[in-house]
């Protein structure tokens, strides 16, 4: 499963909820007819819950979803902290170095030096940029995801390479 973003918040009396995305374009999993909950991001494949999509439209600088059968604020309430996830092969394509999220989670982050940083953890948004959590045991690196840094991305082996110190 990729990791679309998460359920924040009840929204109206009408079943609706808040929802922050993980990334961008959100607006293209309109698309997508289900959706698959789960109260951790690390779940199992069968613990995630496929739902159907009735709405999801920006609101604000936000945007907010409702579900088939959950039709008013308490059923709502009940989803708040889940996250929203799908299969790879029903989210839409990528362009040329785009990527999901959830393809860089887990890749291990080397740099031009040779020396492995660690492994991407996540990724968080800071406005500006995005920006790579990089973990290596106790040691944590944020490094931001943009081309001055991130030189390559290989997902089929894996890694990314950057400009970037081990020591910085």
């Amino acid at each position: 499963m990729i990791i679309l973003g998460r359920i924040v918040a009840p929204f109206g009396v009408k079943g609706w909820v808040k929802v922050h995305p993980f990334g961008d374009d959100p607006l293209s999993w309109r698309d997508m007819p289900e959706w698959w909950l789960a109260d951790s991001a690390e779940a199992r494949e069968s613990a995630w819950q496929a739902v159907k999509l009735a709405g999801f439209k920006e609101h604000g600088a936000g945007f907010v979803a409702a579900f088939e059968g959950f039709a008013d604020r308490n059923a709502a309430e009940a989803l708040q902290g889940r996250y929203i996830a799908a299969p790879r092969e029903a989210l839409p394509s990528t362009g040329d170095n785009e990527y999901y999220w959830g393809d860089l989670v887990g890749l291990t982050v080397v740099n031009q030096a040779g020396e492995t940083l660690g492994t991407v953890e996540a990724l968080m948004s800071t406005g500006a940029h995005d920006v790579l959590q990089i973990r290596d045991g106790d040691d944590e690196r944020l490094i931001p995801f943009v081309a001055a840094y991130v030189l390559d991305v290989d997902l089929t082996n894996r890694s990314i390479r950057v400009d970037w110190q081990k020591d910085w």
